[in-house]
């Protein structure tokens, strides 16, 4: 059965002024599916993540996307910066998720409560619904952020590290939550540092200021194209765990797309 594209760039070229942080390139990414960027810090994961939200225009070739509807491209940072004073609550904050389909001064009605609501219960943060975000831990907020996305009921959700440093409750929600919109037609794209958790996505980009591969896992995850991209002699995923020597060992990321048996 044919596997259908969402996203095709072609020589795709995106810079941050006279700095080249992707040199031209060609990646599909599929729909309905998790694909995982990977690469050394310093490779672009993030710079294309911003590409398809929109964030960056390419500087040369085509980033080639359908319309997505009024949800848009929900977008998860890995990390929200939060000012302390401002007395926002994590019901309003997971209804900012509702603005790319309502607008900033449209109300809000049964239904747009309803998502919001049953996004905060998905991540099991309605208890929290009053809460003021500076009063939660991280891995809480984190939660609060991505049952922001999941109220904008996009087709595309972008990950940008979600998962990082958090407790282990939190992480295995996030990625139930990524699970359970793969199945229900969404696509899924995060960043991840881990070799063995990009093994389980359904396909993988490995990046290093350029595409070196991307594919199924079992394609792209060898010695020859991780040695390639990470500039030294690797083993493959699953014969070793690649701890990447950019990467500074007091900040682990790990972002585990994990599927259910």
């Amino acid at each position: 059965m044919p596997v259908e594209i969402l996203i095709r760039a072609e020589n795709l070229r995106l810079s941050y002024g006279d700095r080249t942080a992707l040199a031209p390139s060609n990646f599909d990414i599929p729909a309905a599916s998790v694909t995982a960027i990977i690469g050394p810090n310093g490779a672009g994961k993030s710079t294309l993540l911003n590409a398809i939200a929109g964030l960056v225009q390419p500087t040369a070739g085509s980033l080639i996307m359908p319309q997505l509807g009024p949800g848009g491209v929900a977008y998860v940072l890995q990390s929200t910066k939060l000012n302390e004073l401002t007395p926002i609550t994590v019901r309003e904050a997971v209804g900012m998720g509702r603005y790319a389909r309502l607008g900033y001064f449209h109300r809000f009605h049964q239904r747009d409560r309803s998502v919001c609501e049953q996004a905060m219960e998905r991540l099991r943060i309605g208890d929290l619904a009053n809460r003021h975000l500076s009063e939660l831990s991280g891995g809480q907020r984190q939660r609060v952020f991505v049952a922001q996305g999941l109220a904008q009921e996009a087709s595309l959700l972008l990950l940008d590290e979600p998962i990082t440093g958090l407790d282990l409750v939190s992480r295995q929600l996030i990625l139930d939550v990524i699970e359970a919109e793969t199945a229900d037609g969404t696509t899924v794209i995060g960043t991840t540092h881990s070799l063995d958790e990009a093994h389980m996505a359904d396909h993988v980009i490995l990046l290093a200021s350029r595409v070196v591969a991307s594919g199924t896992p079992d394609s792209v995850l060898t010695a020859e194209y991780l040695s390639i991209a990470y500039g030294h002699p690797m083993l493959s995923a699953g014969e070793v765990l690649h701890d990447d020597p950019h990467h500074r060992p007091a900040e682990p990321r790990h972002v585990h797309f994990e599927r259910k048996p």
